[in-house]
Formats: C-alpha cells, sequence, structure tokens
C-alpha cells in the first residue's frame, strides 16, 4: 500500500477521533496521519484521513459540507448538550404534554439556512489557546460566542413520545463547523422543555460517503484499501490536465495560465496529482505541489 493517500473510517461508538489516528498509525506505519473533521465518542460514521503527503489535502475536506443522521431528545438538558453529560434539568410530563408536533417542526424550521449558532461549551473550539472541554471539565463555566453557520437540510423523522421524552429522529446536511448538539439544545430551549442529542451518525464528509468505508476492526487486522491522493484530488477540486512542459514549469514553482474554473484546480497528468492551482490575476499560480517532472 502506498505510504501517501487516504482511508475513509467508519468511526465506532465510544472512541475519540485521536484514538483512530492512533490505530491508523500503527496500522499504516507513519505517524504522519491526520482527519477531516472530529467526530465526538458517541458519534459513529465517516472519519475521513489522510496520511503522508494526504494530509496537505485534508483542509480542503474539512471545509466541505457534512451530513448526519441523529436523535434529539427533548425533556432534558445535559451539560454536553448529548447522553453522555450530567443531566441538568427534567421537564414535568405536563410540559411535554403541551408540545405538538407542529410545535416541534416550527422550532426546528426555524434552524434551516444561514443561521447563528453558538457551539457547544464541551467541545474542541478554542478558547485561549485551551479546548473548551478542558476548561469545563476543569470546573470553568464556558459559553463561547455564536458563529454563522449554514444548516441546508434538516429533514424531521419519526417523533415518537414516552412518559418522560420526546424523541425526534432527524436528518441534517450542514457546513463546516455546525453543532448537531446545538440543534438539540436550542429546540429544546425554545420549546421551554430542555434537550439534548442522544444519537449521532455521520453519513458524508464532502465527497466522502459510508460506501465504502473501513470499520476499525479492518483497520486493526490491516483489511483494508485507501484511496491515493490523485483519487481524492478528482473527488474534490475540478481537474485540469496538463503538458509535460507545464509539469516542468511547476516543478520550478512557475505559474500557469488562467485555469477555466475560479475555484482551486487540480492540475494532473497521467493520472498523477502534480499540484494544485488557484487563479491569481492572470495566472494560476501553484498553491501546493506534490510531484516533480521526472
Amino acid at each position: 500500500m502506498s505510504i501517501d493517500g487516504f482511508l475513509v473510517v467508519d468511526k465506532s461508538p465510544g472512541m475519540t477521533s485521536h484514538d483512530v489516528v492512533a490505530i491508523a498509525r500503527r496500522a499504516l506505519g507513519t505517524k504522519k496521519v491526520g482527519h477531516a473533521g472530529t467526530l465526538d465518542p458517541m458519534a459513529t460514521g465517516v472519519l475521513v484521513l489522510g496520511f503522508g503527503i494526504g494530509t496537505r489535502l485534508l483542509q480542503y475536506i474539512t471545509d466541505g459540507d457534512k451530513s448526519y443522521t441523529a436523535t434529539v431528545v427533548l425533556g432534558q438538558s445535559t451539560v454536553t448538550d448529548d447522553a453522555e453529560g450530567e443531566v441538568l434539568t427534567s421537564a414535568s410530563a405536563d410540559q411535554l404534554q403541551a408540545i405538538s408536533d407542529d410545535m416541534i417542526n416550527v422550532e426546528l424550521a426555524k434552524m434551516k439556512g444561514v443561521i447563528q449558532q453558538r457551539p457547544s461549551s464541551v467541545s474542541a473550539v478554542k478558547v485561549d489557546g485551551q479546548r473548551a472541554h478542558a476548561r469545563v471539565r476543569a470546573g470553568e463555566d464556558v459559553q463561547l460566542p455564536a458563529r454563522e453557520v449554514t444548516i441546508s437540510q434538516l429533514h424531521i423523522g419519526e417523533i415518537r413520545r414516552t412518559a418522560t421524552t420526546i424523541e425526534i429522529d432527524i436528518e441534517v446536511t450542514c457546513s463546516a463547523g455546525t453543532f448537531i448538539r446545538a440543534i438539540a439544545r436550542d429546540c429544546g430551549s425554545a420549546l421551554g422543555v430542555g434537550g439534548h442529542l442522544s444519537a449521532l451518525r455521520r453519513t458524508r464528509v464532502a465527497s466522502f460517503g459510508l460506501a465504502p468505508s473501513v470499520t476499525i476492526d479492518q483497520l486493526k487486522s490491516g483489511e483494508f484499501e485507501g484511496l491515493s491522493i490523485a483519487e481524492v484530488a478528482a473527488l474534490t477540486f475540478p481537474i485540469r490536465n496538463i503538458s509535460e512542459d507545464e509539469v516542468l514549469e511547476l516543478s520550478f514553482g512557475r505559474t500557469l495560465t488562467l485555469s477555466d474554473s475560479a475555484a482551486i484546480t487540480a492540475a494532473m497528468a497521467h493520472g498523477q496529482l502534480i499540484a494544485l492551482l488557484s487563479n491569481k490575476e492572470s495566472h494560476a499560480k501553484p498553491i501546493a505541489v506534490f510531484a516533480a517532472a521526472s
């Protein structure tokens, strides 16, 4: 297997994203492994890993939109905004009975589009150089400022009612930086009964879904195949096929003529990723060079 590439892992519950990276480092025999977007320990699903030179492409995948399935629980708020945290408040049976399905639909509908969302206090967001979750665990009261996110899809599935809670299955497509836990928290807060997330599964990161993906057991046993950086580039950027002369120019860090696309373009030759190009003024400038002329 190449020392440079990508893996799409289906993360199991009960482990951190860093745990998965550590397993991948052992399986791949390299320390140079990173991931495209953290998943909470409770969460499962798509975790894109880059290794070797592939780590240089991770930032572009991390910035892509993401899709999730989740279960919102109304009736309890927790310190972590999910089922793993200490319960802060609990609603009465009368309060829950007063909430109709229409009320739930209205509140969740308000979260579609471009909104201001306050990240969960127990998150990986840094505050003065330290992760917010570390500050909370140290006893600090952390309230992170709201920031702009985009929720392009929020589909409501089954709504189930128990004696003490209301459970709502949702499907979400959103921009990078969106907290699904915050959707549950804010819906419960708006309805006056508190809310948290009880289940979360990420089904897509940018162009990478669950099919095909590698399980943790397969990762541990070495029974997996990765994606090349050229395959990932083709899934992530518009392709510009370049000549041998242009490959030589890029190997010296020189610019090329403007690309047809204004976005970042992957310069390819003979199926190999040569560079990423970005149109700057009157030229296509290399912003990352991966292969030189042979």
